[in-house]
């Protein structure tokens, strides 16, 4: 017996998406094989499952984009960067014609597996990682996948559908350019492709906007020639970019942009890399206190098992590549209070009676 809700739903897909979007009902599938929703696609039931099972998801409201909450109130965490990619890709496949849940899904998920602290925490964790596995490398993107595999729900994981999976683990670009059309093999899907994309132009633009938020830069800063291409403002840039995908990519089989525009948001991310990233790192900033702070953790929780809250007693004797894995789910896990406060419970004697406050 059918389901007339979600195959209705799925009918309308065939009908009114383009012939190079993904379908529900022509998923990959899942790794564990299950009953479908009676009202609900795949891929909007992937939607559902990280944003009410996926405890990782509600923790990015306490996680560092890259500056910390103390600078100031109005500033994005990694939950708002995460809602900011999740828009600017549903704007995206909505005016091609995708799969709009398919691509909300990835979005909501692409960052489930981030450090505290932002990049600097991830770049820690990895250091921390490699002291005890030298041949592992921590990277963000495959921590994401890990969490909507193995480690929500107990270790049981969601479930995802494929798609989703493969657009988490491709969405990553690291500080590389992007050509002006995408259509590499990875993500495999249009959807996924989005996501790619739409990460580095939420990020580019809005860590501009916090960073003159914050006092960092002005606006006679910004590069005259990347202004004159993508605008003043900070609407006017997404608008361009985002018009640029959706113009050239119409009816097409992979992703494209001016050639201009796409040269212009590389100019965009490596100016914000020179003055804004890689100062953050230097060591008297406090995002660079925040790397300390995960390495000296890791290290500790594998020096002294016993002092390690995710371990049972029966566990502290495991092989320590088995605890380094471990270890390194844990500390990934952590909000940047949540760090803090173990830190401060291990590393920093405190008078009797005195508190610390975090700001």
């Amino acid at each position: 017996m059918t389901d007339p809700i979600r195959t209705g739903i799925e009918r309308l897909e065939h009908e009114r998406l383009s012939e190079f979007a993904a379908k529900a009902d022509q998923s990959r599938g899942r790794e564990r094989p299950e009953a479908q929703c009676p009202m609900r696609t795949a891929f909007q039931r992937d939607r559902d499952r990280v944003i009410h099972q996926c405890k990782s998801f509600r923790r990015l409201a306490g996680k560092t984009q890259v500056f910390l909450p103390a600078t100031g109130d109005h500033l994005r965490n990694r939950l708002t960067h995460t809602l900011e990619v999740s828009q600017i890709a549903r704007t995206v496949a909505r005016a091609l014609r995708l799969n709009e849940d398919l691509t909300e899904a990835i979005s909501l998920a692409h960052d489930l597996g981030h450090t505290p602290f932002g990049h600097i925490g991830e770049r820690g964790l990895d250091r921390a990682l490699g002291e005890y596995l030298p041949a592992a490398r921590f990277r963000h993107y495959d921590q994401s996948l890990r969490v909507v595999d193995h480690l929500e729900r107990d270790g049981q994981g969601v479930n995802l559908t494929w798609e989703v999976r493969d657009g988490i683990q491709h969405h990553s670009k690291g500080t590389t350019n992007i050509a002006h059309r995408l259509d590499a093999p990875r993500p495999a899907t249009l959807e996924g492709k989005i996501v790619r994309w739409a990460d580095r132009i939420a990020y580019v633009n809005h860590d501009l906007d916090d960073a003159r938020r914050a006092s960092l830069l002005a606006a006679e800063d910004l590069p005259p020639d990347v202004i004159a291409v993508l605008g003043a403002t900070h609407g006017d840039r997404i608008t361009t970019l985002v018009g640029s995908v959706i113009r050239n990519s119409e009816d097409k089989p992979y992703l494209e942009m001016d050639a201009e525009v796409a040269e212009a948001m590389d100019a965009l991310k490596d100016f914000l890399f020179e003055r804004v990233y890689a100062p953050r790192g230097q060591g008297a900033e406090p995002e660079a206190r925040g790397e300390r702070i995960v390495v000296e953790l890791f290290r500790l929780f594998m020096d002294e098992p016993v002092l390690a809250p995710y371990l049972r007693p029966h566990e502290r004797g495991l092989p320590a590549e088995e605890r380094a894995v471990r270890t390194a789910d844990f500390v990934a896990g952590m909000t940047d209070r949540y760090a803090c406060d173990i830190y401060v419970r291990h590393f920093i004697p405190i008078p009797r009676g005195e508190f610390p406050l975090f700001d």
